[in-house]
């Protein structure tokens, strides 16, 4: 495939010229079902209320909520008139909604009225309390001096905050040739969202991504996973992550797919969705497939229409994969491998992989993407079959990091080399396989261990439903394993039995010393395990055991 020189706005008006009557977005909660010609209608007329508010191109507008409408609108109508849409995490409070708009400079925030018992409304009220006495669109704020207005995505008044409605009549202000004159003066190469790193090291860092960028890698992950307007994809995963706003919307936008979406991830209602709205493709990190497998009544649901979708966003157990391909019915489901930084996707399993390499890789490299396996030491490349950091060059690559050119030159080298920090290694048909991070890998007296081996292996026990290793700190080997498990319902299991299921199966050093076992483990809002407080806990645990 030949890079697109597109912007999102094109690429909206291209599927709704191409394919006028199918459906563009269905919101079985609400039953809202729209055709990709009244998509493009809808985002003509949402950038026009952008134009008309006083938005500038390339001016921040920050976004704050779980998958409503209003956000998969303001995705696209954004992408027609230039604002630079900048993604919030669901799940922050008050000092890191106050760290995003104060480091993106967002002028606007575009806000849900709560989520999961956050009181949105509250929140941004503690960041800003000049907001109660400030006139609409006219906010003086002293913490945030860039910060102009809020709107809610509702209809309920609020001091100083503009209802969905008064900011939709905006619109009324801009002619078409205003609208034609700021769509048609974006470039593919312009920033086009800013999405924070989920901050699972130190303070989360602005990616800058382009049209460019976000266009072609969900072109290319829509044509790994053959989707065409036939599909149908259900989206359960945030769309503030690129989880979904790229592999979701944008992978189902270039591809005229229909997009079936949940607000919040609710296993049940997600294998609803799937059945009533027949669709071929489902996207979700391994925790939501693991949650809908294990549900009480997922065998009272249809899912033989499923064919598709993707596995991501932490590595995907062996066993939940054969499950999914099994029992869910989703026979070229992929896994897919990346991050923000690389828009995110750099390698895809394809659909017609054997289950061995879909469930043992990461797949291959897209189109258009260079990857090479490096020795973190020295920087050589090295051989097939040898571990090293991955690092990767092409239209994928960001533009940086928003005012941060340190961290920047940092991430991403003088030859145009992003560093990911992930292991990895590379087999003889170019496959890769994701070991662990480099700052996951545990040395035990001197001996390197990747968690994820272990994770792999602890799986295969029929009573384990989730498995997480980490390192602890050690006197006399430097470090140690701890494994937390999560039990199957109903399962009984002790750490005894565990270790003599390792015992002549695997390594002795690689048998964890500690077994923990738990519910649920820290997770960020995007569905990732955060390792590093697991780290914390375990060494608080081991050392108390210790001692």
């Amino acid at each position: 495939m030949a890079i697109l020189q597109q912007t999102v706005g094109q690429v909206v008006r291209e599927r709704a010229a191409l394919h006028p009557e199918t459906e563009a977005y269905v919101y079985p909660e609400h039953g809202i079902r729209k055709t990709y010609k009244e998509f493009d209608q809808e985002t003509d007329r949402l950038a026009k209320a952008f134009i008309g508010i006083g938005i500038e191109k390339g001016e921040h507008i920050a976004i704050w909520s779980d998958n409503k409408r209003e956000w998969l609108l303001s995705q696209f109508a954004t992408g027609k008139m230039g604002g630079v849409l900048v993604t919030v995490n669901t799940s922050y409070q008050s000092s890191e909604l106050e760290y995003l708009l104060k480091q993106s400079d967002a002028t606007t925030l575009v806000l849900g009225e709560e989520f999961k018992g956050n009181n949105y409304i509250d929140i941004i009220n503690a960041v800003c309390p000049e907001l109660k006495v400030s006139d609409k669109g006219n906010i003086q704020c002293g913490k945030l001096p860039h910060f102009k207005r809020v709107i809610v995505m509702g209809e309920n008044s609020y001091p100083g905050i503009y209802t969905w409605s008064e900011f939709e009549s905006f619109a009324d202000r801009v002619s078409h040739e205003q609208l034609e004159e700021r769509f048609n003066s974006m470039d593919p190469d312009d920033v086009i969202n800013i999405q924070y790193t989920s901050g699972t090291t130190g303070f989360p860092k602005g990616v800058m991504l382009t049209h460019l960028n976000v266009v072609n890698n969900g072109k290319l992950v829509g044509d790994t996973m053959n989707l065409t307007e036939r599909d149908r994809l259900c989206i359960p995963v945030p769309f503030f992550h690129c989880f979904g706003c790229v592999l979701g919307t944008m992978a189902a936008v270039t591809h005229s797919t229909t997009m079936v979406i949940a607000e919040q991830f609710e296993p049940k209602s997600v294998l609803q969705m799937v059945q009533d709205e027949k669709c071929t493709g489902l996207h979700g990190v391994p925790t939501m497939f693991i949650a809908e497998l294990n549900h009480p009544d997922f065998a009272s649901f249809d899912t033989s229409t499923l064919r598709t979708g993707i596995m991501a966003g932490s590595p995907c157990p062996i066993e939940v994969m054969k499950k999914v391909i099994s029992d869910m019915g989703a026979s070229e489901i992929t896994i897919a491998y990346g991050q923000t930084e690389s828009s995110p996707v750099i390698t895809q399993t394809r659909a017609d992989d054997n289950i061995e390499k879909r469930v043992s890789t990461v797949g291959k490299p897209h189109s258009e993407v260079e990857v090479k396996i490096i020795d973190p030491a020295t920087g050589e490349t090295v051989p097939a079959g040898v571990p090293g950091e991955l690092c990767t060059r092409g239209y994928h690559i960001m533009k940086g990091y928003y005012q941060n050119e340190e961290a920047t030159r940092n991430a991403i080298d003088p030859d145009g080399w992003l560093h990911t920090g992930d292991i990895a290694v590379e087999d003889e048909d170019g496959y890769i396989a994701i070991t662990g991070r480099i700052k996951d890998m545990v040395i035990r007296g001197g001996e390197n261990i990747y968690p994820r081996e272990i994770e792999e292996f602890l799986y295969s026990h029929p009573a384990v439903q989730d498995v997480q290793v980490v390192g602890v700190p050690d006197p006399k080997y430097g470090e140690e394993l701890m494994a937390w498990v999560i039990l199957k319902e109903g399962a009984q299991l002790d750490a005894e039995e565990l270790r003599e299921y390792c015992t002549g199966k695997i390594s002795r050093h690689k048998i964890p010393r500690y077994f923990e076992f738990t519910k649920e483990y820290p997770m960020t809002a995007s569905g990732k395990i955060q390792k590093f407080k697991l780290r914390e806990l375990s060494a608080e645990r081991a050392g108390s055991s210790q001692g």
